[in-house]
């Protein structure tokens, strides 16, 4: 029925002279999410693009929605150029859209000509159009311009007249890459996944450090972590994981530094890990799913403190979000089945009592200066081991 796909996109149509850099790589990351479904043709033009469908609507579409750039996806079919083909095309679109309900359905012509050189003007189209469809329906059809039940887009450019009645949401934003690269510390919880989704939705491309705590943690916490990875990698193609031992660090932390201050050490230490990785990556900022006062260590005070221990930026996408709205996005992205899996990592060990809420600085500096913590980190970053995982 339909043999193509119109995408629209939004946020990009703001750009200025620097679009065509955000279109190339909307197109790029458009092919790459279809790449294994096979050759097709691909065409961009002024505010649209299109994708060549082979008979796999139902695995292309998913496909396109979760590509961030997107916001609208139509599976459309393409007429000539001529009146009498734009209305037969117009009556199968609609006869496929009307097989959806039962009853009785009103519908409108909605037009948009790009190509000004076609003969007739849109409002003349709508109505050319409109009648061609009301002529071919039964009595059940009526025209409602206000309120429709069904809409027939046409779209006539200069390659033809693409016609279609299905409008899929897509994520928005902006298209990955176009914002620089950026690392996630990323956990097995319910936050830092959420956290790297809404950073690769501002077009930053991510890389995750996981810190893995064996024996404390088991084998089935680094699985429940590159799990979460792949689910992110569908959302941009792929996502490098570095796997960081951290069980002699945390070891180190817990046998020297006062139990209260713990956790605040184990964040800094984490923050100095994943910026020696992100320098090596080229990354130009950290990303963690910290949310102001949800925790002990998520307080300002903390989170102060525990910027000190890093040079580049620290951004907190959920910083103002409550435990609801986090929920409620793992749960649409996919994540949240994955997360609240019952294995622990080592964010969740060692934890005391009463962790301190407002640490001081020279309180925490005494605390790192009692254990040879570069040493450990060397030590750590050497053990690293690197994993590329792709969409699953």
């Amino acid at each position: 029925m339909y043999d193509s796909v119109l995408i629209r996109y939004g946020e990009i149509g703001t750009k200025r002279d620097n679009r065509y850099i955000f279109e190339d790589q909307l197109l790029s990351n458009i092919r790459a999410a279809l790449a294994d479904l096979g050759e097709r043709e691909y065409a961009k033009t002024y505010g649209r693009m299109y994708v060549e469908l082979k008979g796999d609507q139902d695995l292309v579409v998913p496909r396109l929605q979760r590509v961030f750039g997107i916001v609208g996806i139509s599976p459309a079919r393409r007429a000539e150029l001529q009146l009498d083909e734009i209305k037969q095309v117009a009556q199968a679109v609609f006869a496929d859209a009307r097989k959806k309900g039962k009853g009785p359905v009103s519908f409108k012509v909605e037009v948009r000509r790009p190509y000004k050189h076609f003969p007739l003007q849109s409002p003349q189209i709508a109505r050319e159009v409109g009648g061609a469809v009301l002529e071919e329906a039964d009595s059940e059809v009526s025209v409602d311009v206000h309120n429709p039940d069904i809409r027939v887009d046409i779209e006539v450019r200069a390659e033809g007249a693409y016609v279609y009645a299905q409008d899929f949401g897509g994520p928005g934003g902006l298209p990955v890459g176009t914002s620089g690269r950026g690392t996630l510390l990323l956990s097995g919880g319910i936050d830092s996944p959420v956290a790297g989704w809404m950073a690769m939705k501002r077009g930053v491309a991510i890389s995750g450090v996981y810190f893995h705590s064996f024996p404390f943690t088991t084998d089935r916490a680094k699985e429940k972590v590159l799990d979460l990875a792949a689910v992110l990698a569908r959302y941009s193609g792929r996502m490098d994981v570095h796997v960081v031992h951290f069980t002699d660090l945390q070891k180190a932390i817990y046998e020297h530094a006062p139990a209260k201050l713990g956790v605040t050490v184990m964040r800094r230490m984490m923050l100095r890990i994943a910026e020696r990785i992100a320098q090596e990556e080229k990354s130009l900022a950290l990303f963690t799913g910290e949310s102001v006062g949800q925790v002990a260590s998520q307080t300002l005070n903390s989170i102060a403190v525990t910027n000190a221990a890093a040079n580049m930026p620290v951004l907190r996408p959920l910083i103002a979000m409550d435990k609801r709205e986090i929920v409620d996005l793992a749960k649409q992205i996919g994540t949240y089945d994955i997360s609240v899996r019952p294995y622990e990592d080592c964010c969740t060990l060692f934890v005391p009592k009463h962790p301190e809420t407002k640490p001081r600085m020279e309180a925490v500096l005494r605390a790192e200066a009692s254990f040879d913590f570069e040493a450990l980190i060397a030590d750590a970053l050497s053990q690293t081991e690197t994993i590329k995982m792709q969409p699953r």
